[in-house]
């Protein structure tokens, strides 16, 4: 079937395409509400070890490789379950028990630049939001040696470089509009798959086109006007 057939078969009935795209852009009218405003906590982390005390020049150098070495493993370690369930027992132990590991491990993006650990909270509550930061500061800085037995016995190996404040941030267009535009778009196509579905199921012969492609011969044909 050609391309042509296909839009004359969507023109005949357009208005079953358009009409739950029609019923769906009024759902989405009347029921539609923004996202809501998320907050973000970005707390900054530096690493390091204690000198090894082979000479000044090696350990200078060594102290600022390790110190990489960690910001880089920690950054993938503060990304795992484990890191998330570590802050939620502390979080539980603070009495916010309401909040699981498998809300607190999506909130969660790391980065590290060269010594430098970032790590990227984001929370629909400000107020929770601080109180998560505050547990992944602990687990962070007190704990390291829970993920890299190396860090044993070196404190601190980590330290905080920024007081934990939530920031807001607005949902984008591209957020408050990719909801509504993905059900109407859903809505178009039901109404067109519909229309295929009533073209095949209807036994109405339209077309020479059709009498043709079953083996008979049309000798004339009447016009509508």
């Amino acid at each position: 079937m050609e391309l042509r057939t296909y839009w004359k078969i969507l023109i005949r009935r357009w208005w079953l395409i358009v009409a739950p795209a029609v019923v769906v852009a009024i759902h989405v009218a009347v029921s539609y509400a923004p996202p809501g405003t998320v907050y973000q906590v970005v707390m900054r982390f530096t690493a390091g070890t204690q000198p090894a005390g082979l000479s000044e020049d090696y350990d200078r150098y060594y102290s600022w490789l390790t110190s990489e070495y960690i910001a880089n493993g920690l950054a993938d370690a503060a990304d795992g379950n484990i890191f998330a369930q570590a802050v939620a027992a502390r979080l539980a132990a603070a009495g916010h028990e309401g909040i699981a590991a498998n809300d607190i491990q999506p909130a969660i993006v790391t980065d590290n630049a060269q010594s430098i650990l970032v790590v990227y909270l984001t929370w629909p509550d400000a107020e929770q939001s601080v109180a998560v930061a505050e547990a992944i500061v602990a687990e962070m800085t007190t704990n390291g040696a829970a993920y890299f037995p190396q860090l044993e016995g070196i404190e601190p190996a980590v330290r905080l470089q920024d007081t934990p404040t939530p920031v807001p941030l607005p949902p984008g267009l591209r957020a408050q509009l990719m909801g509504p535009a993905i059900k109407i778009g859903l809505a178009f196509v039901v109404g067109v798959a519909l229309t295929l579905l009533w073209h095949y199921l209807d036994p109405t012969i339209r077309e020479a086109e059709e009498l043709e492609s079953i083996g008979l011969d049309v000798l004339a044909q009447v016009p509508r006007n």
